[in-house]
């Protein structure tokens, strides 16, 4: 977290937390040595509009020949790079750059809180593994590290599918109040001359 503080961007943390993404969820979908006839698309299609806010032709790409887990990972690649890119030219460098340091410090704050809770749960229940003759430190620092593992997995999913879908609006300036009936508005560089305030006002009354 200090060092995200401290970083002028993040531009480049987010695009690797991106592609270990897209990685992930293409493995989990294509398993090493598996046939395209058992790749699960419907649910790599799901993830893909889930986590980078794409809807691509995964079923096409599958029936292509010599088309591997590289290739699929390759191509959602480039389309979510594509795909940000066009939101950085629609919301500006600058403004992508603070919307990625933000989001990425408020989901590492609300995933690492989670992750003390489970922490502080395993470290009550971790004596347990003694009446299953394992040694507790050894399994609480194996159940530790997966818990690590899957905090930043899901930290990953979280600032990637947030930043896919973020749409910024720019609010308009509210319109001035009307003034009051009668009442006169003006610039003290640019004071109204008489002739104008008769034009507004009408005649000025006449002393008797």
């Amino acid at each position: 977290r200090r060092e995200i503080m401290n970083a002028a961007d993040v531009a480049a943390t987010i695009v690797d937390m991106r592609n270990e993404t897209i990685s992930e969820i293409v493995a989990r979908a294509i398993p090493d040595n598996a046939l395209s006839e058992q790749w699960d698309i419907d649910g790599l299609h799901a993830e893909c509009l889930r986590l980078l806010a794409l809807d691509v032709p995964l079923a096409d790409w599958a029936k292509e020949e010599g088309v591997d887990r590289r290739t699929v990972e390759e191509r959602l690649v480039e389309a979510a790079e594509g795909h940000m890119a066009g939101k950085e030219a629609n919301f500006g460098v600058e403004l992508m750059r603070m919307a990625e340091k933000s989001l990425l410090l408020q989901f590492l704050d609300h995933i690492w809180k989670d992750h003390l809770l489970q922490l502080d749960h395993l470290r009550q229940g971790i004596n347990l593994r003694a009446y299953a003759q394992r040694d507790p430190l050894n399994e609480y620092k194996r159940e530790a590290f997966e818990l690590f593992s899957a905090m930043l997995a899901t930290l990953r999913e979280q600032v990637t599918g947030a930043l896919t879908h973020l749409e910024m609006r720019m609010d308009a300036p509210p319109e001035p109040e009307p003034l009051p009936f009668g009442e006169l508005s003006y610039s003290d560089e640019f004071p109204l001359e008489p002739e104008a305030v008769m034009a507004e006002t009408g005649p000025l009354p006449r002393r008797s």
